[in-house]
């Protein structure tokens, strides 16, 4: 009886687990995104980055917590939440797709993560850790209420011990996150608040693997593994809280030792790691009851002369040309985040087989899988610090001191890394040869890069002169856009080509931004091949003169850059791959088994090099014949407008509105409000007859802006232009009134205003002006603090000036907190307007902020004896 007790209770348990995981697959979806790549459709609740996180230091006793977790955004002073809004697929950062939320995070919030977790069943002693891949950027978490500890650094790993504060059963692990991106003291690498061509989307909160591991009472923390190829052994440090017994096993053979200090084992007939063979050594390590495995490679990166007597870089004592490409690790749906272990491989997998055998990862830190795939697959790497924030705010500076040191700790063990980047076209430099030797003291067995790109070129042409730019530097970096070209040479140092190319092919229906895709240049698709061969060819000669290695600008599409050999879903490749080889194999042998392609790999597809704006008689012909698809409609809408053809651009670009199951979200009210232009447009209706819910998805007043600004262009702008333009404006403002109201009166007296500015003709400036910011206060199309100068000189109307100060006093209030301009204008106005107590409190604002200005002074000193500060006074 009590068995089939057991049975029953077990049933209704694993039911009831069932109902919640049924519950909990309904609860999640991937929310809409321009472009997915091929593996976002795999992606599941229950299958979200599955394996093991950390391969150098894995343990069996573990536990994934990624999955569906509860989630509130709130602001910085609310208290702790009692409910969520709902739920966030970890491991995605909240602005993706893959979250299943896909909102932005500001920096006056936090975001809050909680999950019920059962304590594990632990044997005497053993202890649980709780770890995180990485949390941009501070993460408070807290045990059944209780707060743990705190981490800031949104690249590195950290784990707190939470035995004490489990209990049996379930427990709530909470997690909170703030992260101000670009209005931090944080390094943020690409990421901004306000994303444009090389800068991308921000990704905040939990963005790695999080879980749970039971370990013994006495446990390994963290390993240093230091490989010695020319005395044939490799040095590893065990470190541990207490110097306990350790053994390390390599190939059968076991070394001893005692924790925290260093143990050398000797490596027979030693297998170099190299891109064409990267061969890695298994190690087992045990300390009392803990167990794990690791590994690593046996190389060696040095300087050294070649035959001609240049400085070159060395792999195991043997010059290797560093042929490599700037890997921004970005996806489409994931962010920071590669949808799957799968996808994460793809990428160097695909960069391998293109015929590259470096990385530059560009000011980002991977998750430790991406590094195990660059040691498994055979990639050297150049890993760049992520920059300190470039306006070096007041604690930035030791911010990034401390996160790029625990980078480098972090990452000591891949010997697919092979140099150090610190600093990347001067964003956020200081202190650059301190730094650079601090770099190099802290880990002399890798190259390090002090500053790469500090000197820049633009078609040849530096964007400035710098002196001394590689203090203690192993190498003379330059970047060149797009030809490539050798850095300065210096003695003992290699000279490499940060960055180069960049040269941008658009590739129809694979774009993040159809409407600006942006590359250093831009090329048809039929002439990349051309260009890059003559490039690498360019890289030969260089090389021949001293070059050791070069960084192309980049394998993949980021967001609105249309510049990667592949696009941003790693669909089409703009180069076969063939011929790409071909190309590349002028600067290194792909002969080895470490460069042979798997028959099993599916890189992409060949991109069509004819299919351009040539084609649009063909794409209209289609049109014509009922072709709806929205891919279609969207490419052949912004052809007609480049064409000029704005009849067709008006009846596609309605086809694909009336098609879009959703108009109100950010991305399609943005691509209607492009290609709006004239009142015929679908888009202007409905900007139109919808602006509360338009402005509510893209801002305060965008409706509003856009259809005032295809009014004028259509019923004010034909009648101004001409040297012998004399409008009736009568005539004018009846017609708009008519037609637009309110919103089109606005525009018409906004023109009016300007057009009586530019004659002088000061009273009807003074009329326009008020009668256009009686209603336009809050979204005037002008700039406030330069056109209402023109009413405290020259206007004397007190009605015109009380509007012109109250119009003031928003701007000030607004725009310009802490600008002494618009603070004296204010005060001017006020002054003007016969409020003179108030006018000098501003003044003398206007005074501080702008560090006693002599200009503001003296109009302080007219104010307090009552003189006039207008114009001819």
């Amino acid at each position: 009886m009590k068995h089939k007790t057991k049975i029953v209770l077990l049933t209704a348990w694993l039911g009831g687990v069932l109902s919640h995981f049924a519950y909990a697959q309904q609860d999640w979806k991937i929310q809409p995104v321009q472009m997915q790549s091929r593996w976002a459709k795999n992606v599941k609740p229950a299958n979200a980055h599955q394996e093991y996180p950390r391969p150098q230091l894995q343990r069996k006793t573990w536990t994934n917590l990624n999955g569906l977790w509860d989630y509130v955004i709130t602001k910085k002073e609310d208290q702790r939440p009692n409910s969520f809004t709902g739920k966030i697929l970890v491991p995605y950062p909240i602005e993706s797709a893959l979250s299943g939320v896909k909102k932005a995070l500001m920096p006056d919030e936090y975001l809050w993560y909680k999950k019920i977790l059962a304590k594990p069943i632990l044997k005497l002693g053993e202890r649980v850790m709780l770890n995180f891949g990485a949390v941009d950027w501070q993460a408070t978490v807290f045990v059944n209420g209780k707060e743990i500890g705190e981490h800031q650094g949104g690249y590195t790993a950290f784990s707190f011990d939470i035995t004490d504060l489990l209990r049996s059963g379930n427990n709530e692990l909470m997690v909170r996150v703030f992260d101000p991106t670009d209005q931090g003291i944080g390094p943020h690498g690409k990421q901004v608040l306000d994303p444009g061509n090389i800068y991308y989307t921000p990704s905040s909160g939990i963005w790695q693997t999080v879980w749970l591991e039971t370990v013994p009472k006495d446990y390994i923390e963290s390993l240093i593994i230091t490989p010695d190829i020319d005395k044939s052994l490799v040095k590893v440090k065990v470190n541990a809280a207490g110097n306990n017994d350790v053994a390390l096993t390599v190939g059968g053979r076991t070394v001893t030792g005692k924790a925290n200090s260093v143990i050398k084992i000797p490596i027979t007939s030693v297998k170099l790691w190299t891109p064409d063979d990267p061969y890695l050594y298994d190690l087992k390590v045990t300390m009392g009851k803990d167990v794990i495995q690791s590994y690593f490679g046996m190389r060696k990166v040095s300087i050294g002369k070649d035959s001609k007597g240049f400085d070159r870089i060395m792999l195991n004592n043997k010059y290797t040309y560093n042929l490599g490409t700037l890997d921004q690790g970005f996806w489409p749906d994931g962010l920071y985040t590669a949808p799957t272990d799968e996808a994460l491989a793809f990428d160097i997998k695909a960069i391998k087989a293109m015929g590259f055998n470096t990385i530059r990862k560009h000011i980002k830190i991977e998750p430790a899988r991406w590094y195990y795939h660059a040691d498994k697959i055979g990639m050297m790497v150049w890993q760049d610090f992520v920059d300190p924030n470039q306006r070096l705010p007041e604690g930035a500076k030791e911010e990034f001191e401390k996160e790029a040191k625990e980078t480098m700790d972090q990452l000591h063990n891949y010997p697919s890394i092979t140099s150090w980047v610190v600093f990347n076209e001067g964003w956020g430099r200081y202190d650059q040869e301190r730094l650079t030797k601090w770099a190099k003291n802290y880990d002399p067995d890798r190259l390090v890069n002090g500053h790469s790109g500090e000197l820049l070129y633009i078609d040849g042409k530096p964007r400035e002169e710098v002196q001394n730019p590689y203090p203690s530097s192993d190498m003379t970096d330059v970047h060149s856009y797009p030809n490539p070209m050798n850095p300065p040479l210096q003695a003992g140092k290699v000279r490499v080509l940060g960055e180069f190319g960049g040269v941008g092919v658009p590739v129809p229906g694979h774009q993040w931004d159809d409407e600006k895709g942006w590359g250093y240049v831009q090329v048809y698709p039929k002439e990349l091949e051309g260009k890059y061969d003559g490039m690498v060819k360019q890289l030969k000669q260089l090389e021949e003169e001293g070059l050791s290695g070069s960084i192309y600008t980049q394998p993949f599409d980021v967001e609105g850059e249309e510049n990667g050999l592949m696009t941003y879903d790693r669909e089409i490749i703009k180069i076969p791959l063939t011929r790409l080889r071909e190309i590349h194999s002028q600067m290194i042998s792909l002969k080895s088994d470490g460069f042979k392609l798997n028959p099993k790999f599916r890189i992409a597809e060949n991109i069509d090099a004819n299919d351009t704006d040539e084609r649009y008689p063909e794409l209209l012909a289609a049109f014509e014949k009922g072709k709806r698809d929205s891919v279609f409609l969207r490419r052949l809408t912004l052809m007609a407008i480049r064409k000029s053809d704005q009849p067709n651009a008006t009846k596609v670009g309605a086809a694909y509105i009336t098609g879009l199951k959703d108009l109100y979200t950010k991305e399609s009210l943005l691509f209607i409000k492009q290609i709006t232009r004239t009142s015929k447009d679908t888009g202007f209706t409905l900007f139109l007859n919808s602006k509360t819910k338009v402005n509510e998805v893209l801002g305060k007043n965008a409706a509003e802006s856009k259809i005032r600004g295809i009014i004028g262009q259509e019923e004010v702008k034909p009648y101004m232009e001409g040297t012998n333009a004399n409008p009736d404006w009568d005539e004018i403002t009846k017609k708009v009134e008519a037609k637009y109201g309110d919103l089109g009166l606005e525009k018409v007296y906004g023109a009016q205003m300007v057009w009586y500015l530019d004659k002088k003709d000061w009273v009807n400036f003074g009329k326009y002006y008020a009668l256009y910011y009686q209603t336009a206060i809050a979204r005037s199309e002008y700039h406030i603090n330069n056109i209402s100068w023109h009413v405290f000189l020259y206007i004397t109307d007190p009605k015109v000036l009380d509007i012109a100060v109250k119009t003031t006093q928003y701007n000030v209030e607004t725009f310009a907190k802490n600008d002494p301009n618009g603070i004296d204008t204010y005060a001017n106005l006020l002054y003007k307007a016969g409020r003179k107590e108030e006018a000098i409190e501003w003044e003398e604002k206007a005074v501080k902020l702008s560090k006693d200005e002599k200009v503001f002074v003296e109009i302080l000193e007219k104010m307090r004896a009552d003189k006039p500060t207008w114009s001819g006074q």
